[in-house]
């Protein structure tokens, strides 16, 4: 891949959400590893909100219709999937609260997402939910 060519094939396909399960790995270890730190409530509502908020509202759209929903759910999921967004809340909370193991929520959720799932950036563009080509079905 490079700047005109935005494409993956299979491979690289892998090997990025391979890198993203190893994010998964090693930040899900150095949460276990300070577990007696860890506020669960923060560490949860940080997980949870990520979806509730970018993930869950356009979901619901896409299943309610045959149409095409409002691309602003793409965008929301784009805006709360964003390691850019994330990486603001860390700061903004971190200068409010200080750093904390809770945060580790962001990078477990969002390469959880791209590695496990295969799930990174919708374009409005395409359906919400993926739905395999004609082929595949």
């Amino acid at each position: 891949m490079d700047k005109y060519s935005r494409f993956h094939t299979s491979s690289s396909y892998l090997l990025v959400r391979l890198e993203h399960v190893a994010v998964v790995v090693v930040c899900t270890a150095l949460t276990l590893a300070h577990l007696d730190e860890l506020s669960w409530g923060r560490f949860i509502a940080t997980f949870v909100l990520i979806d509730l908020v970018g993930y869950i509202p356009g979901t619901i759209a896409f299943h309610r219709t045959k149409d095409p929903i409002h691309p602003g759910y793409h965008y929301a999921y784009n805006l709360c999937h964003s390691y850019l967004t994330a990486g603001a809340i860390v700061l903004l909370w971190a200068w409010t609260d200080g750093l904390e193991w809770a945060m580790m929520a962001f990078p477990i959720h969002l390469s959880g997402d791209r590695g496990i799932f295969g799930n990174i950036y919708k374009p409005s563009s395409l359906p919400f939910e993926p739905v395999a080509p004609l082929k595949e079905r």
